[in-house]
């Protein structure tokens, strides 16, 4: 039997810093009416706004949002506490409520290679074929022509496109360089709609991969204007041997059960933060093995190459999102750190406990399991729209 390390979620990392200073919403599910509810994080406990806001995108479509939340009442379910406690899915009694992703009808996306490390790892998993055991010579070669220190170079640039033609005159230029520093920026669809997992979830890895680890990042909540509303934390699993084998296999890579961890809440825009808090956050991330192996690394915001709002504007250039989406943002972080044998670098065990967390964003615990033996994803749009019927909360047609 595998063993794993225990997740002890705890409320003072799962709240910001400043605790409930800022105005924080997520998703409980209530085992009393066999659905979610949209919540508010308060000091005196957590409170379902499901009456006002049926859904988490009707809150974030309001014209204030955060002042919506302060606005509403709401119905007490019970302690930040003892949820959260119950939100460890290996102790969890289904009786009791538990937070799940903080998001529901937004579609999931995701941007790639924006930060100056994520590029030239992308690099390297590309020029190894998937290989870990490539990759620190591969590593070797392509610092040598482009360096490590691309964090001054404005994607689309003509600097840029100078840098583009030298690189394709030597036969290095790649795909994941044209997303990373050419005009049009990576967007891709992460996860079906309503299948993402909370704090406290198991995570999936493919049980066929052999390279793949975390990506913290911070994740964009968008509303269906288009409108930066808020933001989260996200662990963007990747599958490193997939995708190094072939960028056609992304969705293998990206999109599998229980790969994509969204929470532990949406901080909404209000006075105590806002885009430029954001933008200057840092996400920390550490991996606790079974095995006692401790992996850490640092994900910070103030690295981006692409302003988040050029990366929402591209994403609803030539597209609509009517009921607004999440973006992850992409990462700063690659592990190289060797876990097993030397030059094999990272890879995740099942058993890990992830944990992502920044000061005004909380923590996101997740701890990782096979995505064939991950709890079935059955709760789709159809459950949801009955649940919510069966309820009354589409009468007022505020869905």
């Amino acid at each position: 039997m595998t063993r794993s390390v225990p997740l002890a979620l705890e409320a003072r990392r799962f709240l910001p810093d400043d605790g409930y200073a800022g105005t924080l919403v997520g998703r409980v599910w209530r085992p009393d009416v066999q659905g979610p509810s949209v919540v508010a994080l308060r000091e005196h406990g957590v409170y379902d706004l499901s009456a006002e806001f049926p859904t988490v995108a009707t809150l974030l479509d309001q014209p204030e949002p955060a002042r919506a939340v302060r606005e509403a009442t709401g119905e007490r379910l019970g302690s930040l506490e003892e949820i959260l406690a119950n939100s460890d899915e290996s102790r969890r009694d289904a009786g009791k409520p538990f937070f799940l992703a903080p998001c529901d009808l937004q579609v999931v996306k995701a941007a790639g290679v924006t930060f100056a490390t994520s590029l030239i790892e992308r690099l390297i998993e590309e020029q190894a074929d998937g290989d870990p055991s490539k990759a620190d010579a591969v590593r070797a070669r392509v610092v040598a022509q482009i360096g490590t220190d691309l964090s001054k170079l404005k994607p689309g640039s003509p600097q840029a496109m100078q840098l583009k033609k030298m690189l394709q005159e030597q036969g290095l230029w790649s795909q994941y360089l044209e997303v990373g520093i050419g005009p049009d920026a990576e967007v891709f669809s992460k996860a079906p709609v309503l299948s993402s997992v909370g704090t406290g979830a198991d995570i999936g890895i493919r049980r066929d991969s052999s390279w793949n680890n975390p990506e913290p990042e911070v994740v964009l909540a968008v509303n269906s204007r288009g409108q930066i509303v808020g933001a989260t934390l996200g662990n963007d699993v990747n599958l490193r041997d997939l995708e190094g084998r072939s960028a056609l296999l992304l969705s293998k890579a990206k999109d599998n059960n229980a790969s994509c961890a969204i929470g532990p809440f949406i901080r909404l825009f209000d006075a105590s933060f806002g885009p430029a808090d954001m933008r200057r956050e840092k996400v920390d991330l550490r991996v606790d093995g079974p095995e006692g192996f401790v992996l850490e690394g640092l994900n910070s915001m103030e690295f981006i190459s692409r302003e988040p709002q050029d990366i929402v504007d591209q994403a609803v250039a030539a597209h609509q999102y009517p009921d607004g989406f999440m973006l992850f943002l992409g990462t700063l972080f690659a592990p190289t750190q060797d876990r097993d044998a030397p030059g094999a670098g990272f890879t995740h065990k099942v058993g890990d406990r992830v944990s992502i967390r920044s000061a005004r964003l909380g923590e996101l615990c997740n701890r990782v399991t096979h995505s064939e033996e991950a709890a079935p994803w059955t709760f789709g749009l159809r459950a949801f729209i009955a649940n919510l019927a069966q309820r009354g909360l589409l009468a007022k047609g505020r869905i």
